[in-house]
Protein backbone atom coordinates (compact mmCIF):
# COMPACT_ATOMS: atom_id res chain seq x y z
CA UNK A 1 0.00 0.00 0.00
CA UNK A 2 1.20 3.39 -0.87
CA UNK A 3 0.48 6.85 1.07
CA UNK A 4 -2.90 7.23 -0.52
CA UNK A 5 -4.31 3.40 -0.24
CA UNK A 6 -3.29 3.59 3.36
CA UNK A 7 -6.12 6.94 3.52
CA UNK A 8 -8.54 4.93 1.68
CA UNK A 9 -8.43 1.83 3.74
CA UNK A 10 -8.84 4.08 7.08
CA UNK A 11 -11.64 6.07 5.44
CA UNK A 12 -13.15 2.36 4.25
CA UNK A 13 -12.69 1.15 7.89
CA UNK A 14 -14.30 4.28 8.88
CA UNK A 15 -11.23 4.95 11.14
CA UNK A 16 -10.80 8.41 12.47
CA UNK A 17 -7.62 9.92 11.42
CA UNK A 18 -5.80 13.41 10.84
CA UNK A 19 -2.84 14.05 8.43
CA UNK A 20 0.00 16.76 8.76
CA UNK A 21 1.81 17.11 5.34
CA UNK A 22 5.29 17.83 5.72
CA UNK A 23 8.76 17.35 3.72
CA UNK A 24 10.23 14.32 3.67
CA UNK A 25 12.19 13.62 7.27
CA UNK A 26 13.74 10.75 8.02
CA UNK A 27 14.57 10.55 11.61
CA UNK A 28 13.12 12.37 15.00
CA UNK A 29 15.84 14.93 14.67
CA UNK A 30 13.96 16.52 11.61
CA UNK A 31 10.79 15.91 12.34
CA UNK A 32 10.93 17.82 15.80
CA UNK A 33 11.73 21.00 13.10
CA UNK A 34 8.43 20.64 12.14
CA UNK A 35 5.20 21.60 13.55
CA UNK A 36 2.76 18.78 14.40
CA UNK A 37 -0.33 19.19 16.05
CA UNK A 38 0.45 16.20 18.62
CA UNK A 39 4.02 15.91 19.42
CA UNK A 40 3.48 13.97 22.37
CA UNK A 41 2.24 10.45 19.91
CA UNK A 42 5.17 10.82 17.35
CA UNK A 43 6.16 7.43 17.26
CA UNK A 44 10.19 6.09 16.54
CA UNK A 45 10.08 2.86 14.58
CA UNK A 46 12.85 0.56 14.65
CA UNK A 47 12.59 -2.10 12.15
CA UNK A 48 14.83 -5.64 13.67
CA UNK A 49 15.54 -8.89 12.91
CA UNK A 50 16.87 -11.13 15.28
CA UNK A 51 20.26 -13.21 15.03
CA UNK A 52 19.82 -16.04 12.57
CA UNK A 53 17.34 -13.81 10.49
CA UNK A 54 13.94 -15.68 11.20
CA UNK A 55 12.28 -13.17 12.93
CA UNK A 56 11.48 -9.62 12.36
CA UNK A 57 10.14 -7.28 14.56
CA UNK A 58 8.51 -3.42 14.24
CA UNK A 59 9.38 -1.51 17.36
CA UNK A 60 7.11 1.01 18.00
CA UNK A 61 7.94 3.97 20.94
CA UNK A 62 7.45 7.80 21.58
CA UNK A 63 10.12 9.28 19.41
CA UNK A 64 11.63 11.00 22.40
CA UNK A 65 12.84 7.18 24.38
CA UNK A 66 15.72 5.14 23.51
CA UNK A 67 15.63 1.26 22.91
CA UNK A 68 17.85 -0.53 24.81
CA UNK A 69 17.83 -3.67 22.47
CA UNK A 70 19.59 -5.83 24.54
CA UNK A 71 17.36 -5.02 27.47
CA UNK A 72 14.38 -5.32 25.01
CA UNK A 73 15.70 -8.94 24.26
CA UNK A 74 15.76 -9.97 27.64
CA UNK A 75 12.12 -8.78 28.51
CA UNK A 76 10.53 -10.08 25.30
CA UNK A 77 12.73 -13.40 25.45
CA UNK A 78 14.06 -12.83 21.02
CA UNK A 79 17.31 -14.15 20.17
CA UNK A 80 20.11 -11.40 19.61
CA UNK A 81 18.70 -8.11 17.81
CA UNK A 82 20.40 -6.34 14.82
CA UNK A 83 18.64 -3.76 12.48
CA UNK A 84 17.06 -5.66 9.51
CA UNK A 85 18.54 -4.61 6.50
CA UNK A 86 17.24 -2.13 3.60
CA UNK A 87 16.85 -5.08 1.01
CA UNK A 88 14.85 -6.79 4.19
CA UNK A 89 12.82 -3.57 4.27
CA UNK A 90 11.91 -3.58 0.83
CA UNK A 91 10.87 -6.93 0.55
CA UNK A 92 8.80 -7.95 3.52
CA UNK A 93 7.17 -4.10 4.26
CA UNK A 94 8.01 -2.42 1.04
CA UNK A 95 9.32 0.24 2.58
CA UNK A 96 12.80 2.34 2.19
CA UNK A 97 14.76 3.67 5.18
CA UNK A 98 13.12 6.34 6.85
CA UNK A 99 10.00 5.64 6.18
CA UNK A 100 9.48 2.40 8.71
CA UNK A 101 6.30 2.34 10.01
CA UNK A 102 3.69 0.06 11.15
CA UNK A 103 1.65 0.54 8.20
CA UNK A 104 4.10 -1.31 6.40
CA UNK A 105 2.77 -4.32 7.94
CA UNK A 106 0.31 -3.91 5.44
CA UNK A 107 2.86 -5.24 2.33
CA UNK A 108 3.89 -8.13 4.94
CA UNK A 109 2.12 -10.56 2.94
CA UNK A 110 4.21 -13.74 4.12
CA UNK A 111 3.10 -12.14 7.97
CA UNK A 112 6.25 -12.25 9.25
CA UNK A 113 6.72 -9.27 11.47
CA UNK A 114 6.14 -9.39 15.16
CA UNK A 115 4.95 -5.60 16.00
CA UNK A 116 5.74 -4.49 19.28
CA UNK A 117 3.93 -0.69 20.67
CA UNK A 118 4.66 1.02 23.59
CA UNK A 119 2.81 0.68 26.33
CA UNK A 120 2.99 4.73 26.46
CA UNK A 121 1.09 5.31 23.67
CA UNK A 122 -1.57 3.86 25.50
CA UNK A 123 -2.27 6.52 27.93
CA UNK A 124 -5.00 9.27 27.47
CA UNK A 125 -5.29 10.87 24.72
CA UNK A 126 -4.20 7.55 23.23
CA UNK A 127 -2.90 9.03 20.13
CA UNK A 128 -0.04 7.61 17.69
CA UNK A 129 1.46 9.59 14.62
CA UNK A 130 3.20 7.68 12.09
CA UNK A 131 3.78 7.50 8.73
CA UNK A 132 1.49 6.23 5.69
CA UNK A 133 3.87 4.14 4.52
CA UNK A 134 6.01 7.11 2.86
CA UNK A 135 7.54 9.92 5.05
CA UNK A 136 5.87 12.99 3.78
CA UNK A 137 3.45 13.04 6.01
CA UNK A 138 2.32 11.72 9.71
CA UNK A 139 -1.29 10.12 9.81
CA UNK A 140 -2.35 10.85 13.49
CA UNK A 141 -5.13 7.95 14.75
CA UNK A 142 -6.41 6.03 17.83
CA UNK A 143 -3.57 3.58 19.39
CA UNK A 144 -5.89 1.15 19.33
CA UNK A 145 -7.62 1.63 16.03
CA UNK A 146 -3.78 1.18 14.82
CA UNK A 147 -3.19 -1.85 17.12
CA UNK A 148 -6.60 -3.26 15.44
CA UNK A 149 -5.39 -2.96 12.25
CA UNK A 150 -2.11 -4.95 12.63
CA UNK A 151 -4.14 -8.21 14.19
CA UNK A 152 -7.01 -8.11 11.42
CA UNK A 153 -4.07 -7.71 9.07
CA UNK A 154 -2.70 -11.32 10.88
CA UNK A 155 0.45 -9.62 12.52
CA UNK A 156 0.83 -10.38 15.95
CA UNK A 157 1.51 -7.32 18.20
CA UNK A 158 2.08 -6.91 21.60
CA UNK A 159 2.04 -3.67 23.78
CA UNK A 160 5.21 -3.55 26.16
CA UNK A 161 6.79 -1.16 28.32
CA UNK A 162 10.02 0.07 26.48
Amino acid sequence: MNKQEIYDYLKEKNIWYEITEHKAVSNMAELSLIEVPYPQADAKNLFLRDDKKRNYYLITVKGDKRVDLKEFRKKNNTRPLSFASEEDLMSIMNLVPGSVTPFGVLNDTEIKVKVFIDKDFMELPNLIGVHPNENTATVWLKTNDLISIIKQHGNLVEVVQI
